[in-house]
């Protein structure tokens, strides 16, 4: 029977710690590289901040960001977005080193990057950020 609980227990603590290692928890972090492409390439708004998405069709988290971006845009005004597909678009993944999806740049109204995050960031730390950028 006490085998049975270390089992059970060991296989509990087994599962967490695997969740944790393979979660990808989005948090937005500060970055100060400038793009390398022209900022209208990447279609980014010349007067005001604009959240990039990186998405692929076979992305199932990518709906998910996508959600959190539209809905956040909406509730902050002043910011744009757009979405590009890496399937119809790699070289603008390439050219701003997107190795994973779902990736989400922040830029500002100048067109030089602020901020990126690989995974699902939250509503409430995106809506930080843009309105640093707006302030």
């Amino acid at each position: 029977m006490t085998a049975l609980v270390v089992l059970a227990a060991a296989l509990a603590v087994a599962a967490v710690v695997g969740a944790l290692a393979t979660r990808r928890r989005g948090a937005l972090t500060a970055t100060t590289v400038a793009p390398a492409a022209e900022p209208t390439a990447l279609g980014l708004a010349v007067d005001r901040p604009t959240v990039v998405l990186f998405s692929a069709p076979w992305c199932g988290p990518c709906a998910a960001v996508r959600r959190v971006v539209e809905q956040t845009c909406a509730e902050v005004d002043g910011v744009a977005h757009t979405e590009i597909d890496i399937d119809a678009d790699p070289e603008a993944a390439r050219t701003l080193s997107v190795l994973s999806l779902p990736t989400t740049v922040v830029f500002d109204a100048a067109g030089r990057q602020r901020y990126r995050s690989t995974g699902v960031p939250s509503a409430a730390d995106l809506r930080a950020v843009l309105r640093e950028l707006l302030a």
